[in-house]
Formats: structure tokens, sequence, C-alpha cells
């Protein structure tokens, strides 16, 4: 004791005092852990197992738990000893030895790291390693530190047995498999307690290198490491060497890649995920699983067929239009094909849209009295100008514009010209929230984000969300929620709006004559039974979609790459469409769906088909399809055979068609003989088309009425103005400037050297029977002012 005191007391009383401070600060620092444990119960691992079953009870598959990540939890005593000898082997011999931290691995892992000047060894334990599980950090100096912590509170709370049994049921076991009884289950078809060695030590190798060592890739690098195990557990005196060699030699055979799911791994995956309790049990599902097979099948023969043009996924969904219920439900050509990303859910994933919210659009539109059916729209080079941005100018497909437009064939025919102008009428702030409501709840951002692209497919949207919209539609605008499951509580949504116009959409979207400028009368759209369909492509051909319904059923199809990849000019007709024609072929080929109802509360009534003017229904009889053309520059009376009238006859220039009109818009309606004159944002379209069909008159079409122009003063620039008219001329003409006559052509524009001056500038045909005449001003571009200079003394 008095040894003690010297010491404490003496020269070496500093140093003595710090190691002291140091053991007892180590002892304080290693005891906190048993303050606050980590318990069994803390980590437990609670989903149970899922067997789903059809909508006639026929078996779907099982899933371990409720994501993608499988796993299936048991307990140390329902695992095969030799399983459990293999990974000890393989990954911690001491583990019953030594504590949470192997002091002699780390030892020896910073002595080899020395020696080669690197890290060659990270001396884990089981208990780190499933701290690592826990807590997924980069493996640095810092997180180590981090993990060693996590260790020693596990070791806390847990015993051994225990901290091996949460390990193993957590070890990564490749294709998204976690822990032995899941991969047991999906590699060989049998639980974990059945193992025998070989099948034990090959699952065993996995952690080490989930990916590289694949068993349906990679099975020479698995049987390399199922050696490594064999000849540890060999070292260790856990078996001999001849039962190793045996094992090593023995033909195992693997499942196929199918997991325990006999069909729709997407929509097994979706439904659990929003099952409402964790509990294990059976599920029956809304699906039918021959129909989902025939669309699974339809899904990899399209892919197929189109791979050539760098087309590689597609996806799509069925539903019962009369319940709301799936039906079926693919997300990808091959959900087990990792090589092409299979496990991805084009169902739910996000994209751009193309022309498919059109409908939407015109529907808003429509209910807010923005246009109405008769409304003539502008399809003409348009641009836009956008703050901050380029200018904006949206083309069709076809890169043509067709002129005035009703708007029946505007959304028909996916014109894109007319929808900006509709959207840029309605409001964009308008619009979105319009599509929210509507169920598209991934499109977060503000009004400007989106811009007048919208109604083109600017957003992002889901095959679900769209699917949804489309359901809506066929029901004239009221709610009906998607069900996946029998007992499934949905969510109670917003009520119907006013339904007329739903249902003028709908009749829009069904009628073929209106589509057949660009889809043709007899395109892949068209059934031999009533459906309404619209189409989608996105920019550069990234995707296509087609969205469609019948009386009966609701069909939403996508073709594209999840990776974003163009297609090489598949659009939605091309990609999407002939999947969609094919599942409604299916779902109709014994029954087939009732008709349409008409729009109700609206006129069935002829109008102009360029004009939009409302026609007289004393003269004309009943057609029974709507926007079918019942002449063509012809006199009505001529056309339907009715005696001639008294009054003069109405102008139509193109054809006659019959549309269901507001019965308002009757009483307004005014198509006694008038002279049509398109208005001034037509002139540049007009002047690029052949002999004028639309108005029939001679008309200038640029320089436009007060049009100024500049002379440029340097020699050598071009001075020149063409006068352009309407149309081809067949007949000469006369142009006129000033009152001088300068030239007399055929042809439908003249070139004319700008001079100083202010210009009437008339045409005429020779006999003078058909003239026009507009002002325009030529003036002297103005010259710059010139800054006096100005210097400063020294």
């Amino acid at each position: 004791m008095q040894y003690f005191r010297k010491l404490w007391h003496g020269k070496y009383k500093l140093p003595l005092r710090i190691f002291l401070g140091v053991i007892l600060l180590c002892l304080t620092l290693r005891s906190v852990p048993y303050l606050i444990p980590i318990r069994a119960q803390d980590i437990a691992q609670t989903d149970g197992a899922l067997t789903f079953e059809d909508r006639h009870g026929l078996p779907l598959g099982t899933l371990l738990t409720r994501d993608q990540d499988h796993t299936m939890v048991v307990p140390l005593d329902e695992i095969s000893p030799y399983f459990i000898q293999a990974i000890i082997a393989a990954e911690d011999k001491r583990y019953y030895q030594h504590g949470s931290v192997d002091f002699i691995a780390v030892s020896r892992a910073i002595l080899e790291a020395l020696q080669a000047r690197e890290i060659v060894s990270g001396a884990s334990t089981i208990t780190m390693q499933l701290a690592r599980m826990l807590h997924p950090t980069p493996r640095t100096l810092p997180h180590k530190v981090g993990e060693i912590w996590t260790s020693w509170r596990l070791s806390a709370g847990m015993n051994k047995d225990t901290v091996l049994a949460a390990y193993i049921n957590r070890l990564p076991m490749g294709s998204n498999l976690y822990g032995v009884e899941a991969a047991a289950r999906n590699y060989f078809g049998l639980p974990a307690a059945e193992l025998n060695l070989a099948q034990a030590t090959l699952l065993a190798s996995l952690p080490n290198d989930p990916i590289d060592l694949d068993p349906y890739h990679n099975w020479q690098a698995l049987k390399a490491r199922q050696r490594y195990v064999l000849d540890r557990m060999v070292a260790d005196k856990m078996i001999t060497a001849l039962e190793a060699e045996r094992a090593y030699s023995e033909q195992v055979y693997l499942r196929s890649r199918q997991q325990g799911i006999l069909a729709a791994p997407h929509f097994l995956f979706w439904v659990a995920k929003h099952l409402p309790t964790t509990d294990g049990g059976t599920v029956r599902t809304t699906l039918d699983s021959t129909l989902q097979q025939f669309v699974a099948t339809q899904v990899e023969q399209v892919v197929d067929a189109l791979a050539p043009k760098q087309v590689h996924h597609a996806a799509a969904l069925v539903i019962d239009n009369h319940t709301g219920e799936v039906l079926a439900y693919v997300g990808s050509p091959n959900y087990f094909n990792d090589s092409l990303q299979g496990q991805n859910d084009g169902v739910q994933a996000l994209r751009q849209p193309g022309s498919t919210l059109k409908p939407f659009l015109y529907q808003l539109a429509l209910e807010q009295r923005v246009i109405r059916p008769q409304t003539i729209l502008a399809d003409v080079p348009t641009t836009y100008a956008i703050p901050g941005a380029k200018l904006y100018q949206p083309v069709d497909y076809s890169e043509t514009f067709l002129g005035p437009v009703r708007v029946r064939l505007a959304l028909a025919n996916s014109l894109n010209v007319p929808a900006v102008r509709v959207l840029e009428q309605v409001g964009v702030p308008l619009f979105l929230n319009h599509l929210r409501k509507l169920g598209f709840t991934h499109l977060t951002h503000d009004p400007d984000y989106y811009g007048l692209g919208l109604t083109l497919g600017s957003g992002e949207v889901s095959l679900w969300e769209l699917a949804r919209a489309y359901l809506r539609l066929a029901h004239q605008g009221k709610t009906v929620p998607l069900v996946t499951y029998f007992g499934e509580e949905t969510e109670q949504l917003e009520g119907a709006s006013e339904p007329t116009s739903w249902e003028l959409v709908r009749d829009m979207l069904g009628d073929r004559h209106a589509r057949a400028t660009a889809f043709g009368v007899d395109s892949v759209l068209n059934l031999p039974f009533p459906a309404a369909v619209k189409t989608g492509t996105s920019s550069d051909y990234r995707d296509t979609w087609t969205v469609g319904f019948s009386a009966d059923y609701t069909v939403a199809t996508w073709v594209g790459n999840f990776d974003g990849t163009p297609m090489q000019q598949i659009s939605g007709v091309m990609g999407a469409a002939p999947l969609w024609h094919r599942i409604m072929q299916r779902l109709h080929e014994t029954t087939e769906p009732a008709d349409f109802s008409p729009p109700s509360g609206l006129v069935h009534h002829p109008i102009c088909a360029v004009t939009g003017q409302i026609l007289d229904q004393n003269r004309f009889t009943s057609s029974p399809k709507v926007g079918v053309s019942l002449s063509i520059s012809s006199p009505i009376n001529q056309v339907l055979g009715k005696p001639a009238p008294t009054e003069p006859n109405y102008i139509c220039p193109s054809a006659i068609v019959l549309e269901y009109l507001y019965p308002e818009d009757l009483e307004k309606s005014n198509a006694k003989n008038q002279s049509i004159e398109l208005p001034p944002e037509y002139n540049e379209w007009l002047s690029q088309q052949p002999e004028n069909q639309w108005d029939g008159q001679l008309r200038i079409v640029f320089p436009e009425q007060d049009d100024h122009f500049l002379l440029a003063p340097q020699a050598g620039q071009d001075n020149r103005l063409e006068f352009k008219l309407a149309g081809k001329r067949e007949e000469p003409v006369e142009w006129w400037l000033n009152g001088e006559k300068i030239a007399t052509t055929q042809s439908h524009s003249l070139f004319w050297n700008l001079k100083l001056g202010s210009w009437q500038l008339e045409v005429k045909t020779a006999g003078g029977e058909e003239r026009d005449t507009i002002m325009f001003q030529v003036q002297e571009t103005p010259q710059k002012p010139t800054r006096r200079g100005f210097s400063i003394a020294d």
C-alpha cells in the first residue's frame, strides 16, 4: 500500500493518473451501451407472408414481404445446422468465443493493412455486420466507430443466438432476396430447415457478393466461393474433407426466377404496399388471371416486334368500367429480367403523356363555355413569346397545318396548335387545377413551370393516373375509384361535374370519321364496336400512349423505354395503339358492348364545317352519323334533295356537317347569305395553299393592312417586297400600285422593289369582277444618333 502511495504522489503521479483516467473513461464508455441496449423487439421484422388469389380464387403467388426486397423471418431452430455452420465459418469463425468486437481480428487487420499499405480485411464480426445492415453507412473510420458502438448496444440487449438469427434473416441473397428462408424457398423451393450441405454452402456463399455471385448468371464464380466456404468448414472441423468434396460435386437444381409468383408481380407488390395491415394472410384480388396472362403475352409480343426500332418496354392496365375493378396489370414485359430493368413498373412510372391530356382541356373549355362545339379553331403557324426562353412554336406530328378546323376535328386529330390556343384562353392555372382534381397528383409544380406545353405533355403522369381519368370520362364526369382487391376501402372522391361537356368529348373521341385526317378511317384505332380512344407521343419519341374505353372496359397502354432512350420514329398509333387494339378485341370477342348514348341536353344540328355557321334546320334531314360530311361545296337544297328555297342559299365553302349544339346557340344563329372571310391570322397559311377553296375570293394576304416597312440604307441588301395572294390562281390577275398598273401575272405572288412613300396595293381580275385593296408604308431606316465624345484635361 505504501508503494502505491509513493507512486501516486511521486514523480510518476501524472502518467499514472492519466492512465487510470483513460481506463476509467473506457470502462464508463463500455458500460453506457447497457443503459441503452437494442433488444430483439426493437429490430423485429414484423411483415408476414401474403398469399394472393385472382377474382376466381386461382393462385397468383406468395410475397414474403410487402415490397420488392423479399424476406421471410424464421427462428434459429428452423434453419438448417449446415447453413448456420457455413455462415459462421465464412464470416466469423470465432463468433461464439469473442464479444461484439473481435480484437484479435482487429489487430490482425491493422497489421495486414500496414504491410499492404491498404485495407485488406475489415475485421467485422457478425454483430458488427448486423449493425451495418440496420444502419447502412460508407466504410470510413468514423462510421466504423459508429458500427462498433451499435454492435455494443446489440450485445447489451440480445444474446448470441438472437443476434445470429437477426443477422441470418437479413443476409443479402441476390435478386432482391434477404434472409436464408426467402433464398431457400426461391432458389430451391424448400424451407431453410431442409437445406442439405451442398445447398447450405451455396447460400452461405452469396452474401459475400450477391450481385457478382448471382447463381443464374455467374454459377462458376459462386462455385468457387462455395469451395472456399467448404474449406473453412473443414479447417474448423465442422465437416470432413470427404463431406466437403461430396457437397461440392453434388448436382444442385435451381428453380426458375419466378420467386414464388405465378402472375402479375408488379400488381401484387402494388396491392401489398397499400394493404392497411402488416399481418400475413390470403388476399383475393380483382385480377382475372386468364386475362392477365393474355395481356402479358401481348406486351411481350409487341415489344419483340418493335425491338428493331429501339423499343424495350411496355405496360398495360385493364379496368372494368362498371365497378372500377382492375382486371389486368402488366408493368413490364418480364419482371424477372434484371438486364432490361424488368422490376420497373410502367403502370406507376412517371412519364410525359404527350397528347393524352388534351381531352380534359377540351372538356374544361366546353364546360367553361370558352369554346362551343361549333367553334372554329385556327390550325396555322403560331409563335408564342415565353419570358426567359426561346420562342415557342407548336407543330403537329405531320408538320402541316389544316387552317380552320372545328373543335371535333382538332381533338380527334390531336392537332397541337388549336390545343395550345384553347389552353391560352382557358389559362394554365385553371387547367392545372382541373388535372389535379382528376387525380394527376404528380403535377406538383406551379403553372409557369409547365406553361402552354401542359396540354402537349410537358408534365409527368403515370399510366395509372391516365386510366383513372379516362374511366371518369367513360362515366361522363362521375368519379369511380380503382379497386384492386375485394374488401378494399376506397377513398371518397369528388362528385360528378356537369356531364354534357364530358359526353361531348367522349363523342368526339369515338368519331372515326373525325380523326380520319390524321389516322385514316380504317386505322388501328378503329374497332368493330363503339369505342373512344386517344393516343399520345412525347417529345423525341420517348413515350407512346393509347388510352380508350368502350361502354364496359377502359384500357390504357404505354410503350417506350424505362431509361428514356428515344425510339426510332415510333408514334402512339404505331407503338401503344396496336397493344390497345389487341386487348380491346379480346375483351369483346364474345359480347359486343352497348353504344354510347348521345350527349344529353344538346341538339343535333347542321353547321358549316369551315365557318361554324349554324344552318337552318328546316331545310335539312337528320343524319345518323355525327361529323360525317353531307356535301362538298354544294348548295344545301341540292345536297338534301329539298326544293329550292325562296331566300338566297347559305354559303358554305366546304362541307355541311351535323354537330351537337347547345340549344341557346341556335337562338343566336344567323346563317343567311354572308361573305366568308378568314381573319388575318390565316394569312400566312392561306398564302401556302393551292387555289383558295376556303373563301372563294381574291385576297391579298401579304402585306397586311397598314403594315410599315423600312428601306435598308446599305447597298447590296435585299430591298424587295413579295406581294402574296391567298391560294394559287388559274386566271391572270392585275397588280396596281397607287393607281398605276405594275404587272399582270398568273402567279399568286409578285416581287416589288421597295420605294419610300405611302402605297395603295390593289389586285383584281382582268374583268374587275374581283378585287382586293390594302394600304402600306415604306420608310427610311432611322439613323442611330452619334454620341458626342469628350475629353478630360491633364
